[in-house]
């Protein structure tokens, strides 16, 4: 079993980077670009096990791709253009994003169409995307509401009105995809959550309208409109720019800037929060690119960290981010507390637990519950035991978060399943490096 041994705190860096792109949104490209008529070419799409899982169930639906290390190229088989054999099984591997989005285009199924993950992805909640798909018509046969799925899916489907309750934007995505392929105006009543799928039908002038409430979405979508060719270039992705932030601000004498970051309101909650805890973060040269916002970071070294009562407003935009605030917490002054967090419970592992953990492994007093943890701070924090990080259900997270502490908080650590950054950011390790990490692996 591969592991990484860190057993030195990394040294005060002065750097330039640019991280790997957008997960999201790679993955919503493609999809996307499958069901234009049209070839569609995106730059910086992110190499990942879940954006390749993703072109490699799209082959299976007799979607042309093309990958190279320059660009990707799909050959759109246009809405309800998918041919498949009989019998038919996709592989979502780890991607929660992928296997419910999928699940939205699949309404039309004509042959039942297996849907399966590893070991991880088959834990989660997939009632949340089949209960609202089958209002158009589909039908789906679940696992006790967990993978693997048998899809069958209607050749009239029928649009529907939908209450998203969540904040999940997966879920809301879901319904949007199908909607695409429906006659007549579906609705969509959401919580509000990301917004890269609006972003880009917009984009794409397809026939959306959105209401914008005060503590909802309210979304319209005329189906059967044809999609155009989408060229994009994707921006690097904020939660793996997360890593780097936090690992900046927790060491000595350090100042990093990342480049083209993508960064969409509904993808910021980590920014809001670390402010308000006195991690030193610029945003410049700011832009708009295909409606989605974008700047480079500029991030210092913090002395010291505030504590915070975070607010809840921005759990659904840091969602990803929060085993990273936990650290920030750790060596605040002073008592955090975190609460409405049962959705991390529902990530590729209970991540409220292992943030618990982490932190239980470190030395730094919690309280956790099933959907809060009180944090006691400690600013001059300096671990100096053996810490082993194992049994996570290989969430690339939780390895690249042990990353971050056992490089900043010190302890010789070894950290199980480096294979698991494969999903998200194969890259993770190798930037470390150039930051000037000393990792045995």
């Amino acid at each position: 079993m591969s592991s990484v041994k860190i057993q030195k705190k990394i040294k005060k860096f002065n750097k330039n980077i640019t991280t790997s792109g957008d997960k999201s949104l790679s993955i919503r490209w493609a999809l996307l670009a499958s069901q234009s008529p049209y070839k569609s070419k995106s730059y910086n799409l992110l190499t990942s096990e879940d954006v390749l899982n993703t072109l490699r169930c799209l082959k299976k639906l007799g979607v042309k791709v093309r990958l190279t290390k320059k660009f990707c190229e799909i050959l759109g088989v246009g809405l309800n253009g998918y041919k498949y054999k009989k019998n038919l099984s996709l592989n979502a591997g780890n991607s929660g994003t992928l296997g419910r989005l999928i699940m939205g285009l699949l309404v039309h199924s004509k042959d039942s169409i297996k849907l399966r993950g590893d070991k991880s992805l088959s834990k989660r909640d997939f009632l949340r995307v089949s209960k609202p798909l089958e209002k158009f018509g589909a039908k789906f046969k679940t696992n006790s509401g967990k993978l693997p799925i048998h899809i069958n899916g209607t050749n009239n489907p029928l649009p529907i009105n939908y209450t998203e309750t969540r904040g999940s934007a997966q879920c809301k995505s879901a319904v949007m995809l199908a909607a695409l392929n429906t006659k007549g105006e579906t609705t969509i009543k959401a919580k509000k959550s990301r917004d890269h799928s609006e972003l880009l039908f917009k984009n794409l002038k397809l026939p959306i309208k959105i209401d914008k409430k005060k503590n909802y979405d309210l979304i319209r979508i005329k189906g059967k409109k044809k999609i155009p060719s989408i060229n994009y270039r994707i921006p690097a992705d904020i939660s793996s720019s997360a890593f780097f932030i936090v690992l900046t601000a927790l060491s000595e004498n350090s100042k990093l800037k990342i480049n083209n970051i993508n960064i969409n309101p509904s993808r910021t909650g980590i920014l809001s929060i670390l402010k308000m805890m006195n991690v030193k973060i610029k945003l410049l040269n700011k832009r708009i690119y295909k409606g989605e916002r974008i700047a480079d970071l500029l991030i210092h070294s913090s002395k010291k960290f505030k504590s915070i009562n975070c607010p809840i407003k921005f759990n659904s935009a840091a969602i990803d981010e929060f085993l990273l605030i936990f650290l920030i917490a750790a060596k605040a002054d002073g008592i955090s507390y975190f609460k409405n967090l049962s959705e991390l419970n529902e990530k590729e592992s209970p991540r409220l637990k292992w943030g618990s953990k982490i932190l239980n492994k470190i030395g730094i007093k919690n309280f956790v519950t099933n959907n809060s943890i009180k944090i006691y701070g400690n600013p001059n924090i300096e671990v100096k035991k053996k810490i082993v990080i194992k049994n996570f259900l290989k969430d690339h997270r939780v390895f690249m978060t042990s990353v971050v502490a056992a490089l900043t908080f010190g302890g010789k650590w070894q950290i199980h399943d480096r294979e698991s950054i494969n999903t998200s950011f194969p890259s993770f390790l190798e930037k470390m490096n150039y930051l000037g990490a000393k990792m045995k692996y």
